[in-house]
């Protein structure tokens, strides 16, 4: 059977900024017969620094699979300094679902996964509450119920992170999960954690910020992806987008609002991710279309 679709790598790059660059990456693919069929590259002025995403096709490629970093670190990556990190397309990337109570990012999640958008594998689903066992068992994937309190929240993390390095996890999504990671589990998956949050309401704290914002009659309302530091909340930001609010919107409709922009805000960046789009440099992200 003839093959719907050739095998691809995706090299990411990042270095200080040289004349030639591009040059030399691409020429690296196409001297050994390589086809590159997507290319990106930006260079932040203010740091003169160079980013680059390239994928080709590598079913001809000279280089065996298992050799092309080797062979990119020596030829290229040395000269110029480079940062960088070879994928392949053909590997299913793994991915953890951490959950609590909401359920629209979770169910959001769920459906695009079961109706093959994502080419991925979901080993698990682990939640500090019992409520998507079902949910969970519905889509045949193993659920892990660990209840956290302030006593026991670093041994619950520990057997966490026992039971996702034992099912081999490449990334983690935090699907409303409303627990504050510890240092332990986060530099176990640096960079490879991301959350959602609600963005354009932090002048509104409490309980009820929902609410505090319709009393202050906001007009937009908006939602942050990022990756997971000990900073909580401050990481590398992957992608934001806001929604309109008007006088005639209720609390209940901004909260159906806040939901909506939330569930498509994180699966632009689980996308983004899967994908290899993403280069992290300092404490911002370089996003590739």
């Amino acid at each position: 059977m003839k093959k719907e679709s050739k095998e691809t790598a995706v090299l990411l790059i990042d270095c200080p900024d040289h004349k030639g660059l591009v040059h030399a990456v691409c020429d690296f693919v196409l001297t050994n017969n390589g086809n590159i069929i997507n290319l990106g590259q930006h260079v932040d002025r203010t740091d003169n620094h160079f980013f680059m995403r390239i994928e080709w096709e590598v079913d001809d490629f000279t280089i065996p699979s298992d050799k092309i970093g080797e062979f990119f670190d020596t030829l290229i990556a040395k000269k110029y300094h480079m940062q960088w990190s070879l994928h392949f397309g053909a590997r299913k990337p793994r991915m953890a679902i951490f959950v609590s109570k909401y359920a629209h990012c979770i169910h959001d999640i769920l459906s695009r996964y079961e109706s093959n958008e994502w080419d991925i594998e979901i080993p698990l689903i682990i939640s500090n509450h019992d409520k998507f066992e079902s949910l969970a068992d519905r889509h045949k994937i193993p659920f892990y119920h660990f209840p956290i309190t302030k006593e026991n929240k670093a041994n619950q993390e520990a057997k966490e992170i026992a039971l996702l390095k034992k099912h081999k996890i490449d990334f983690i999504i935090l699907a409303r999960y409303m627990q504050i990671l510890s240092s332990q589990l986060i530099d176990s998956f640096p960079m490879k954690i991301i959350n959602i949050h609600h963005s354009s309401l932090p002048a509104f704290a409490g309980a009820n910020p929902y609410k505090a914002a319709y009393l202050r009659g906001v007009k937009f309302m908006g939602a942050t992806a990022h990756y997971v530091t000990e900073e909580l909340d401050e990481g590398p930001i992957i992608g934001q987008d806001v929604v309109k609010i008007s006088h005639r919107d209720s609390i209940n409709d901004m909260k159906r609002k806040g939901k909506d922009i939330e569930k498509i805000v994180l699966a632009n960046a689980i996308w983004s991710h899967l994908n290899h789009k993403i280069l992290i440099y300092k404490n911002k992200t370089v996003v590739f279309d």
